[in-house]
């Protein structure tokens, strides 16, 4: 199945990598680019479920196509709610496995960039004091300078100050700039002190 599914790919110019396992696939994941996965539920050593559980739990956020010769509607939905964006019952037709990997190809793209952007914000917001993180904080609640320097016990000037130091250091222009870039980079809020 395997060597049949990667002839398929290689004469559409489609590159492939396959393993004869999840562990190998898993074993071999921090040497991969990001792609897309076709997998099969029913492996030796660690099923479909378990390989999709542990993309999940590293990070890898690559599309998921899941194959199977058992197309109950149980496995579909656990699959599904695993992350697998397509589920295709063997056997399948070509066409039916090509529409499927432009999908998952299209929906690589753009989680793609959107790993992008978080790792470049994420860089950015790297480059900060501690002090000035705090400040992004508590910016992204919708604090005010004068609330940030009650809540940090720092003087108005201060938070001025590290404001300004911050905006430079990410090299943003304005404020909307410095939240976009932290939303990306999913700097969690200032926790708000309850009165």
């Amino acid at each position: 199945m395997r060597r049949s599914i990667s002839f398929i790919l290689g004469t559409t110019e489609l590159k492939s990598r396959p393993f004869a396992s999840g562990v190998d696939f898993l074993e071999s994941l921090s040497e991969l680019d990001p792609g897309c996965v076709l997998l099969d539920l029913r492996m030796p050593e660690i099923d479909g479920f378990g390989v999709m559980s542990e993309l999940a739990r590293q990070g890898a956020d690559w599309p998921v196509i899941v194959m199977t010769g058992h197309g109950e509607v149980s496995v579909a939905v656990k699959a599904m709610k695993l992350g697998a964006i397509d589920f295709i019952e063997k056997p399948f037709e070509e066409e039916a496995l090509l529409d499927s990997l432009a999908r998952a190809f299209d929906q690589l793209a753009v989680t793609g960039e959107a790993s992008r952007r978080r790792r470049e914000a994420g860089d950015r917001i790297a480059q900060l004091t501690a002090r000035e993180r705090e400040v992004l904080a508590g910016l992204i609640t919708g604090m005010s300078n004068k609330a940030l320097a009650l809540r940090l016990g720092i003087t108005l000037r201060t938070v001025e100050m590290h404001r300004a130091n911050m905006m430079d250091g990410m090299g943003v222009t304005s404020l909307a700039e410095a939240l976009t870039l932290a939303v990306q980079a999913e700097i969690a809020p200032l926790e708000i002190a309850a009165a």
